[in-house]
């Protein structure tokens, strides 16, 4: 079992191919779950003896009055959509038993299914007719590019389905003497697992009427509705019940074909109803998982207690292979482990020697985004184990007691921790568009800023924090919709906006030497942020921008000119802005002076000293904000569509860039370095998919995607998970220098995948 990231043949690079086996037992609470009243019950129909419903993909069956239910099918496929025949002895449904979804029958009592209809596309059962001969199902067989359904019927005995007279339709139920059928003609929600799912409480153009069609002219009848969302039509002698939203949660309602009113069958418990289907004396319905029978007569309903119990192979103890599930990935300080999220678990594997290293291996709990400490000591992540997420903190090889910070009320969703370099603080963000850090020893969050606009998961934040640990760089938009790049100071406790906001910027980073903020920034991205079909397919581009923090620093793109070197006036004062950090430490000494200090010290052994006391020095960071925006400047790299910048060792930079137009295939970006002190960019790596620089930025995290041919699609229509290595950050680069858009130049050494 391969369970390290193997070293590569050139002995710069190291790859993963990570088959992790990760053992999960089955603990009393989840048998209990999985046995007894914790089951999630679904799409239940019932008959005059009998309720049968879909649980784990198949089909059960139970007295009416509950008990121990019965299971009638066991295919790998999903069996759903369950509904009993006028006379209660078969059960049509939707099954996959070959793959597609077709309409089945099954006898009550079990037997062997009988396939009814063989087309393509998706058949999905809604009912019977009155006389029980045939099943009525829903199908877009028949419609252009499967926009819209029709309803069918077809016989017990075969032969080819019958479209009903109507041009569109969901669901339907037939009135007593099959005159007219309730229907739904379109819906903005489908329960279907993979299809879309609708808004909730949605009340635009699609949210979905009942209707009253005389099938033998197609005249229609509206129920009264103002802009609900009426589903599940159900007709018992003179009246229709269906599901609405028009008071609030999902709930129960008549309408009477005489009186032509609508009321409320139920009182709402607050709770939505997920289905229902009506039997000869009684209504069966699902809410919150459990099944409830109410009596059309009476008025009243009560919970059937149901017992399910079987193998249920996806809770007993098992092994997971998680190598297609990492969802999360950060990489130790020197690059010696890498640590991801797969299957709700935080694992760690080493380059090379030892055992990949499970450190969470929880049952029942999800942890997510884990964040490795520059100090190498922790790793922190979100963990939901107490019903609730809040940040976990352990030390990295998995042992001692982790540490866990609750992050305050209301609880949310969290995204991206991100650690401070001293590792005692961390930035993170929330579902409710709010960025926060906090103290791990305080353990008390801070307010940072709100975003006005939902961005998606983590709200676009993309906070970075300076060398000093003093300041919190992060994007966030304007009321055009626009991005600004912002500074939060902790000890003005105060956010600063740094750009104008007349350009759309992103993923803004310090150099390491604490001088310099960095960015992207595009004038040609309003479209593509539209909330219209104007944002498809728009052409996106960004250049890099730096800002000098301080007044008086010089630019760092200031002209170069090769001078004659001549000895500097020591009696003088070394002025800051005529201190030129590109330059060796020796340079502009004379030639004696700097032999000197040379034979002093010895090369080699100076380059070291250096190295140790760049690592030890942590700049202090000061930003003179007035007038910053007069000091940003456009670095000499050409416009792409860059979306992740990177610093890494001082003036380094990793830039990430993606397609130009998004053609919905899998993202695998190029990663290019660009040196400030050289002006020259370098292609890295090509075909990306996450990219992460360890905290001393001589190793990096990357994924390698593999070639993805769209004719061929990966099965569960997601794009194909790539290889993850590790590697020194400049072993594999294509030099193609300065600004040039061209390079003929193969990589020196290339991935193995």
């Amino acid at each position: 079992m391969p369970n390290k990231l193997h070293s590569s043949v050139c002995g710069l690079f190291a790859s993963i191919l990570m088959t992790a086996l990760l053992w999960f037992p089955a603990t009393p609470e989840l048998v209990a779950q999985s046995t007894h009243q914790y089951a999630l019950l679904r799409k239940p129909t019932v008959s005059k003896t009998q309720i049968a419903f879909s649980y784990g993909g198949d089909l059960w069956v139970v007295d009416r009055g509950g008990g121990e239910a019965k299971r009638l099918t066991s295919d790998v496929g999903i069996e759903i959509d369950p509904v009993f025949s006028p006379d209660g002895t078969m059960i049509a449904f939707t099954g996959e038993y070959d793959g597609n979804e077709d309409v089945y029958v099954v006898p009550a009592a079990g037997g062997i299914p009988k396939r009814l209809t063989t087309h393509p596309d998706p058949d999905q059962v809604v009912g019977w007719t009155r006389d029980g001969k045939s099943v009525l199902f829903r199908s877009t067989r028949g419609t252009y590019a499967a926009r819209y359904a029709q309803l069918y019927t077809v016989c017990l005995s075969g032969g080819l389905p019958k479209v009903l007279p109507l041009p569109m339709a969901f669901e339907g139920s037939y009135s007593p003497d099959s005159s007219h059928l309730a229907y739904v003609p379109f819906t903005n929600f489908t329960e279907q697992w993979n299809f879309y799912r609708g808004l909730k409480h949605y009340r635009g153009g699609t949210a979905s009427p009942v209707w009253i069609a005389k099938l033998s002219d197609s005249s229609v009848e509206k129920v009264p509705r103002k802009d609900s969302n009426d589903s599940t039509p159900m007709w018992l002698v003179d009246q229709v019940y269906f599901l609405s939203d028009r008071d609030g949660p999902e709930n129960l309602y008549i309408y009477d074909t005489k009186s032509k009113q609508v009321n409320a069958a139920l009182a709402s418990n607050g709770v939505d109803i997920k289905s229902a289907s009506a039997g000869p004396d009684a209504i069966v319905y699902e809410q919150f998982g459990s099944i409830h029978l109410f009596d059309p007569a009476t008025g009243k309903e009560h919970t059937v207690p149901i017992q399910v119990s079987g193998d249920f192979p996806a809770v007993r103890p098992h092994y997971v292979k998680v190598g297609d599930k990492i969802a999360n990935a950060n990489v130790s300080p020197t690059g010696a482990r890498a640590v991801f999220e797969a299957h709700g678990e935080i694992l760690t594997v080493p380059v090379e020697h030892g055992d990949i290293r499970n450190l969470t291996n929880t049952v029942g709990a999800a942890e997510r985004n884990p964040a490795w400490s520059p100090d190498g000591k922790w790793i922190a992540y979100f963990s939901d184990e107490s019903g609730e997420y809040a940040l976990h903190v352990r030390q990295q090889d998995g042992l001692g007691e982790v540490k866990k910070i609750k992050l305050g009320n209301p609880p949310s969703f969290y995204y991206s921790p991100t650690w401070s370099p001293d590792s005692k603080m961390i930035v993170y963000s929330d579902k409710r568009l709010n960025l926060w850090y906090l103290d791990i020893e305080a353990g008390k969050p801070v307010h940072i800023d709100t975003n006005p606009y939902d961005q998606g998961p983590g709200s676009g934040f993309d906070p970075v924090w300076s060398p000093d640990s003093r300041w919190i760089a992060y994007t966030r938009q304007l009321d055009s919709s626009l991005r600004a790049v912002f500074v939060y100071g902790r000890e003005d406790k105060t956010a600063h906006q740094v750009t104008d906001g007349l350009s759309d910027t992103a993923s803004s980073t310090f150099d390491r030497n604490g001088k310099y903020l960095y960015f992207f920034a595009s004038t040609d991205n309003g479209p593509a942020i539209a909330s219209s079909m104007g944002a498809y397919k728009v052409p996106v581009t960004r250049s890099a921008y730096v800002v000098v923090l301080q007044k008086d620093r010089k630019s760092p793109l200031a002209p170069q000119s090769d001078e004659e070197k001549v000895a500097p006036d020591k009696s003088a004062a070394k002025a800051l802005a005529d201190t030129d950090e590109c330059k060796p430490e020796s340079e502009g000494k004379p030639g004696g002076e700097a032999a000197a200090e040379k034979s002093d010290h010895g090369g080699e052994k100076a380059a070291a000293d250096k190295k140790d006391n760049e690592a030890k020095e942590i700049p202090e960071v000061k930003i003179d904000f007035e007038n910053i925006s007069q000091r940003i400047l456009g670095l000499p790299i050409p416009a792409r569509n860059y979306d992740q910048l990177l610093a890494g060792k001082t003036h380094l930079l990793y830039l990430l860039e993606g397609p130009i137009v998004n053609d919905s295939g899998p993202i695998g970006r190029i990663v290019h370095k660009f040196d400030v002190c050289t002006r020259k960019t370098d292609k890295l790596l090509d075909n990306i998919g996450g990219f992460f620089i360890s905290a001393n930025g001589e190793k990096t995290l990357y994924e390698q995607l593999r070639a993805w041919n769209p004719m061929v699609p990966p099965s569960g229509g997601e794009p194909p998970h790539g290889t993850w290595a590790i590697k020194p950050v400049d072993a594999c680069s294509t030099k193609w220098g300065g600004s040039s858009e061209t390079s003929s130049t193969t990589p020196i050494c290339t991935a193995r995948t």
